[in-house]
């Protein structure tokens, strides 16, 4: 009897109806067109300089800046290009999307505005007192 309630609980346990897949993964909303890119895949040897100039064969390049990280001061692998129009920065993804810099793929697609900062409920300050304790 007891093996019988083992199988059954096997069974069940590695049944179909027991697997629930998960949910698909849905994919961020596409940026809206504007002048600033965002540059994804890049090396850790990658420089502000080479951005720019790797980008700069497609438009005007007003801004360019590979993120790094503040101790060792190499890539964290994205950046961030600004043309001077959107139909510059259409080139640019067109010409640099998918493309090799420095040895890696990179990937280039506009970039998502920031989202504004929220604001946890209790935000404001306790209010501190700088009165000197009365000596009494």
């Amino acid at each position: 009897m007891a093996a019988a309630a083992a199988r059954s609980g096997f069974r069940r346990l590695f049944s179909i109806s027991a697997f629930t897949p998960p949910s698909p993964a849905v994919a961020p909303p596409k940026a809206d067109p504007s002048p600033n890119l965002f540059v994804s895949g890049l090396s850790k040897r990658t420089t502000t300089e080479g951005l720019r100039e790797a980008f700069a064969k497609f438009g005007r390049v007003v801004h360019a800046r590979v993120v790094t990280d503040r101790m060792s001061g190499y890539s964290k692998g994205f950046g961030f290009v600004r043309y001077a129009t959107v139909e510059e920065a259409e080139k640019g993804i067109e010409g640099m999307d998918g493309k090799f810099l420095d040895g890696w793929v990179i990937f280039a697609e506009y970039a998502r505005p920031r989202p504004p900062p929220s604001q946890p409920e209790n935000s404001s300050p306790a209010p501190q007192s700088w009165e000197t304790p009365s000596m009494s």
